[in-house]
């Protein structure tokens, strides 16, 4: 049984919830690296990762490696690679380049080189080529160069992993799968505890949390770049389906609860819990957070509160925060608070001191995931 090495991609910040994520799934030679983990397994246990990882972009499967001086050194690795193992010259693929310290002029031309040559590997194994297609490839491939050494993986997701099938509605600044997942995460939330999310867009966390759960594997409404190399084994794909099936519980009613002010974002969420069946679980209501009301006497919050771009939005915010801390404090006594936002004075601003400062990234926003615990008696600023 061959062994592989492999890269989970994810989003800056969530590197170890990433990495204990795939411990629980069993995977082994766990290593947390720059926005990603490496582990190896068998092609079956790429597979599975890319069924349940909830935090990972995407599962990248490494396939060759060595040292370059130029570009031809990439050209002739490339050629002699054997790539009509893994597709066909009927097939389609695209290549993406990414370097660190690499002390050549153009990517582009790279790119461009080790396209030729697989190509040409193709023409000559074949009789044909493949075609380039930069939208939707059968085939993925991502070259990544240090100032010495190549790296040549082939993408297992296809789409990223945090595109899942099922979402239809999006908020003004929408939070992707993996990131919400990866708040829950590190939050420490757990099915079972009372969660709410006082500004829940279209619902993304509160999702999230139901498809937890629920113990649905978030892969099980898609298809993965897998499923087009050759190298697939489809029986093996199919008992990993039909396990995952099997753990699924029903929709039932849960202690989740979503609040927000605008109702086209609580319709928004309304319709992508129908879409993905989770309508029955998730309780949501307009109201705005300053005058709201826990659910119940005691659980968590993990939210994406609005951070202001524009003067005027801002002005707005430096209203709102001390009216919703005024409330926090009040209403909210022990409620553990998690808020993810780009504003760095979101604390100053509630008059709340937070007792952790997690750096993350929402795309290429820069945030920060404050913990605030609403004990009473604590954490305020005389």
């Amino acid at each position: 049984m061959t062994i592989f090495s492999f890269f989970a991609t994810c989003p800056k910040g969530l590197e170890q919830p990433l990495l204990d994520e795939l411990q629980k799934l069993g995977l082994q030679d766990l290593m947390a690296g720059e926005a990603g983990v490496w582990f190896s397994g068998n092609f079956t246990q790429g597979m599975k990762a890319n069924l349940y990882s909830r935090i990972a972009s995407r599962i990248l499967l490494l396939i060759a490696k060595g040292e370059y001086a130029h570009e031809q050194d990439l050209y002739e690795s490339a050629y002699s690679f054997p790539w009509v193992n893994w597709f066909d010259a009927h097939q389609s693929f695209m290549i993406t380049t990414n370097a660190k310290n690499c002390p050549l002029k153009s990517l582009d031309f790279v790119t461009l080189r080790i396209k030729d040559a697989i190509c040409d590997q193709f023409r000559e194994e074949q009789g044909n080529r493949p075609s380039i297609d930069t939208r939707e490839p059968d085939v993925r491939i991502y070259v990544y160069l240090t100032e010495h050494d190549y790296f040549y993986y082939l993408d297992m997701s296809g789409e990223a992993l945090f595109k899942r099938g099922a979402r239809i509605e999006s908020g003004e600044t929408p939070l992707k799968k993996n990131l919400a997942a990866g708040l829950l995460s590190l939050s420490g939330w757990q099915p079972g505890i009372p969660l709410l999310d006082m500004f829940c867009g279209s619902g993304t966390i509160l999702s999230e949390a139901a498809e937890i759960s629920l113990t649905r594997a978030p892969g099980l409404n898609r298809h993965f770049g897998f499923e087009k190399l050759k190298v697939h084994d489809q029986h093996s794909w199919q008992v990993l389906l039909n396990e995952a099936k099997h753990q699924v519980q029903e929709q039932k009613t849960l202690p989740i609860w979503g609040y927000d002010l605008k109702g086209d974002a609580i319709e928004a969420s309304r319709t992508n819990f129908e879409a993905s069946d989770l309508a029955q679980s998730i309780t949501l209501k307009q109201v705005n957070a300053v005058e709201s009301q826990p659910p119940i006497e005691k659980g968590m919050i993990v939210s994406n509160p609005p951070y202001g771009v524009r003067l005027s939005e801002q002005s707005f915010l430096q209203a709102l925060y001390p009216q919703l801390g005024e409330t926090l404090k009040k209403r909210y006594t022990n409620w553990d608070g998690w808020f993810l936002t780009a504003d760095l004075t979101f604390p100053k601003g509630l008059r709340l001191k937070p007792n952790r400062k997690i750096p993350l990234f929402n795309g290429a926003l820069e945030c920060r995931l404050f913990h605030i615990p609403l004990v009473a008696g604590s954490n305020r600023k005389k």
